[in-house]
């Protein structure tokens, strides 16, 4: 997810939890705001009384005991939450300068005169969208897009990949802006030409969101995380949106049992030492998301801990809902850690063009799994497939895994296969959880550890990917 540079701040050498326990030590903090409202109440994550939400008309019936409540119909796979951006995507012969006023210097002389639209590409939660909706999942993506040509072309290409969008803003907000307040935010992605990436935008200039302006949900975002299965967030939402604004949404995905997926991104780092509002909601996220998205540098930079097994069982121990941590683990592959398991699958073997994209993709297709209750080594499987066959082509948007990309490495089955490494990270756990590696070569035997075949993982995941629908040339 790379979106535009985060602004950076001095981080706590202890690590997430030490930094500030408040953060993770009050369950209550969702309901907090909500607890006099409403009359009826459930059960949700370990026992935390959540109120029910006022429902929108389009309701089922769920029995729960012997009282009868209402519950939205979840028709849609994943919303994702914030980062819509179009990404500008240019070749320069270096970098922009590191300085802060340099670097708006810079910007503004590239934004002097609209480049040609064919260095334009739909950018951040897009991403996730696109890879999703071509792994066959029902997508929306809520956040802000204005009224111009670079909104109009966000919405084109998702239309086209059948994703709608949902406002953020009420119109009564917006109504005083000026028209750079309201505008999309654009990023600009500059290449050198030793391929080294750099990312700017508006957004890194201002210690305030981009569109700090929005104050509330409207009724159809809430309308559209109560529909969701899954809302998906990241770090860089707090590049736009305000923490009460983020908060607001989390509230409505627990009330409404809407799973919560979050990818704190390279942005998590300078929020837990960022301002308390920042701390207050980075911690709630990381306490109430049934699934945590993480690279082993930033499970290290949030807990203080650098085994990315440990320091995945540390997030797990501080959630509240959490079921599963994620540590992607680069080009080495992924780990998927619960209360019980562990569970590794190395990466595949491909040609690497592009990484950018490479973690939204990768995060698609831990949604199929979610939904579709597949084995947790068939959905780092899939997720590593994705995410290797996005690293293939150039950028991101609609450059994102196509589905036939993904069956083709499926099919080769070509995995990057370190006995070494994996032997070193799970040197200090095997004891501990029931440990599964998945493996080109499945040896009979009496190890600590259970070794899942990728040919059989293979036969099994490919003919679910084969009912994903044929909406665009990117199926083929």
């Amino acid at each position: 997810m790379h979106h535009h540079a985060a602004i950076s701040f001095k981080p706590s050498s202890n690590g997430l939890f030490s930094l500030n326990p408040g953060i993770f030590q009050n369950p209550s903090f969702v309901i907090g705001p909500f607890r006099n409202k409403l009359r009826y109440s459930l059960l949700n994550c370990r026992g935390i009384e959540i109120p029910l939400p006022k429902l929108p008309p389009r309701i089922n019936s769920v029995n729960n005991g012997s009282t009868s409540i209402a519950a939205a119909v979840k028709d849609v796979d994943i919303a994702t939450l914030g980062n819509l951006c179009v990404d500008i995507v240019l070749n320069v012969p270096e970098l922009p300068p590191k300085p802060l006023e340099q670097r708006q210097a810079y910007m503004e002389q590239l934004s002097k005169s609209p480049p040609d639209k064919r260095y334009w590409e739909a950018g951040g939660n897009c991403n996730v969208a696109i890879a999703a909706a071509r792994l066959g999942l029902h997508c929306i993506s809520v956040g802000h897009v204005g009224d111009e040509i670079y909104g109009r072309f966000l919405i084109d290409v998702l239309s086209d990949e059948g994703i709608s969008i949902v406002g953020m803003n009420e119109r009564s907000e917006a109504l005083n802006l000026s028209s750079a307040d309201n505008e999309t935010l654009l990023c600009w992605v500059l290449v050198d030409p030793s391929q080294r990436h750099g990312f700017c935008s508006r957004a890194d200039f201002s210690a305030d969101p981009a569109f700090s302006w929005m104050s509330r949900l409207s009724t159809e975002v809430k309308m559209a995380i109560r529909k969701s299965k899954i809302l998906f967030c990241n770090g860089y939402d707090f590049d736009e949106l305000s923490p009460s604004l983020l908060e607001s949404a989390l509230e409505c995905a627990v009330e409404s049992g809407t799973s919560i997926f979050f990818d704190p991104g390279p942005r998590g780092r300078s929020l837990i030492a960022g301002r308390p509002e920042e701390q207050r909601t980075i911690g709630k996220l990381l306490r109430m998301s049934e699934v945590l998205l993480l690279t082993s540098e930033e499970a290290a930079s949030l807990t203080g801990i650098n085994d990315p097994i440990l320091a995945g069982q540390e997030l797990l121990n501080n959630g509240v809902c959490t079921k599963w941590v994620i540590v992607k683990m680069g080009p080495k592959g992924s780990i998927l850690i619960t209360k019980s398991s562990i569970t590794c699958a190395p990466a595949f073997k491909v040609n690497i063009i592009d990484t950018v994209g490479c973690g939204d993709s990768f995060v698609a297709a831990v949604a199929f799994g979610f939904i579709h209750d597949l084995p947790l080594s068939y959905t780092l499987t899939l997720a590593n497939a994705v995410g290797a066959a996005t690293a293939t082509g150039c950028g991101a948007g609609r450059n994102v895994a196509s589905l036939g990309k993904v069956r083709e490495l499926l099919k080769e089955s070509n995995l990057n296969e370190d006995e070494k490494f994996w032997d070193e990270v799970l040197s200090d756990n095997v004891n501990s959880r029931d440990v599964t590696v998945l493996s080109k070569m499945v040896v009979n035997g009496n190890s600590e550890v259970n070794r899942v075949s990728l040919l059989k993982v293979v036969s099994e995941v490919l003919p679910k990917l084969e009912f994903a629908p044929k909406m665009t040339g990117s199926f083929k």
